[in-house]
């Protein structure tokens, strides 16, 4: 669906995006994950074609953005952070007028603007001037000319910024309701919004590609080893003592006076697995009487062919406890959030990269402290320009409300005028 290869974006010394190359398949929702500044909507502006990359190519659908733009940007439906709305337009007539720009067949144009608005849950609205409306009906209505004449990959920069908890729960149900016949592409740094809306996740960091997977998988991937969360029925003593004497077996496979006890214990691949050691990290009075919340972790060791998996270590947590007649009341696998997992890859050196990058090249990106000064000056700019952006947007908006303010109270004397004079 969308190819990337080698993209790079410079403003003079500043990169914005550092040689970034990922594959999107069509039929699901990803999402762009990282810190302001990470280089989200660059990459977003040059996947639409909105600004030309300084290395490296990007194909929608097999066609190039910047050699073959009109076929490729017929494929993508694109949703800015600030939706490009003409105020004094209605609803139905700036959808009409995006139709118009997207060259939509005139046979076509009339169900395809229906189509997008019942869509959006605007139908209600078509006839309302779009300065008249509140922030979730503009945001509606920039999806409706995002989504307007069916392109295959919709396109979304920060959809929810700005709406109320209602307006939030609404769009991403919508968003989720398009992931049924688009390939969805959603850019936020909200992260509970993207582990529910998206299927696959982008993290970016400095302009790089930090990692990129499911968020299940990215989470056991930064995890270091396994940790079990056990409500056990007896005493401090009898529980630290069964880990204690299970200790010389689990660490080594051995009982304490040599022997080996887990003569048949194969992983799934038939390879023979070496029991984890595990420790207690925490333990303490449960609300039932009699009882223990206890905290395990493994070393996380791999399996003696070396698969790339953590060791499942709750079997032997269930016969350690079981042999020493110790009963397990609740047994939990305990993971990362998605927030410790962000965090741990955003604040590394440069945002290390898991898959995309060797040690070598991270090492030979890392930015001098010039270049450290360079970018935060950029990132001022960039930011004091959005804020005068918002500025003008809010005065012209003010300006409007007050010239409708003024010419409704003009009709109203006209009319009162008309009703003394019996007209």
């Amino acid at each position: 669906m969308i190819e990337i290869s080698h993209l790079t974006k410079k403003y003079g010394e500043h990169v914005a995006v550092d040689d970034l190359t990922l594959n999107i398949e069509p039929g699901k929702i990803y999402g762009f994950l990282g810190p302001n500044g990470a280089g989200k909507s660059t990459t977003m502006n040059m996947i639409t074609g909105y600004i030309a990359a300084t290395q490296g190519t990007v194909k929608v659908q097999g066609y190039d953005i910047l050699k073959q733009p009109e076929q490729a940007r017929k494929c993508i439906g694109y949703l800015p952070e600030m939706p490009p709305l003409y105020m004094d337009m209605t609803v139905w007539e700036y959808l009409r007028f995006a139709a118009d720009l997207k060259k939509i067949p005139r046979d076509k144009k009339r169900r395809y603007t229906e189509e997008a608005m019942e869509l959006a849950k605007i139908t209600d609205m078509k006839n309302r001037l779009i300065r008249n409306l509140s922030k979730g009906y503009r945001q509606r209505t920039g999806l409706a000319q995002a989504v307007l004449g069916y392109p295959g990959v919709i396109i979304l920069d920060e959809p929810t910024v700005g709406l109320d908890p209602r307006q939030m729960i609404e769009m991403r149900e919508l968003i989720q309701s398009l992931g049924k016949q688009h390939t969805v592409i959603l850019s936020s740094h909200i992260l509970t919004e993207v582990k529910e809306i998206c299927e696959y996740i982008f993290i970016l960091s400095n302009g790089r590609l930090a990692a990129s997977d499911t968020t299940q998988n990215l989470t056991a991937r930064t995890s270091a080893g396994q940790e079990i969360w056990l409500l056990l029925k007896g005493s401090r003593q009898e529980i630290m003592a069964a880990l204690k004497k299970a200790d010389g077996r689990t660490a080594h496979g051995r009982t304490e006076d040599g022997r080996n006890e887990d003569k048949n214990h194969e992983d799934i691949n038939g390879g023979s697995v070496q029991p984890d050691a595990f420790e207690i990290a925490s333990i303490e009075h449960a609300e039932e009487d009699g009882c223990f919340r206890a905290v395990l972790k493994s070393s996380g060791k791999q399996g003696s062919r070396g698969a790339e998996r953590q060791q499942d270590i709750r079997e032997q947590v269930f016969y350690t406890f079981a042999k020493a007649g110790i009963p397990i009341l609740e047994m939990t696998m305990g993971s990362k959030s998605l927030e410790q997992v962000f965090l741990e890859l955003t604040t590394q050196a440069g945002g290390s990269v898991i898959e995309e990058h060797t040690e070598e090249e991270h090492i030979a990106g890392e930015d001098t402290a010039e270049e450290q000064t360079a970018r935060e000056k950029v990132v001022k700019e960039h930011t004091a320009e959005k804020n005068m952006l918002k500025e003008n947007t809010a005065a012209e908006e003010n300006e409007q409300d007050i010239k409708s303010e003024i010419y409704n109270s003009q009709e109203r004397d006209i009319h009162e005028g008309n009703l003394e004079k019996g007209i």
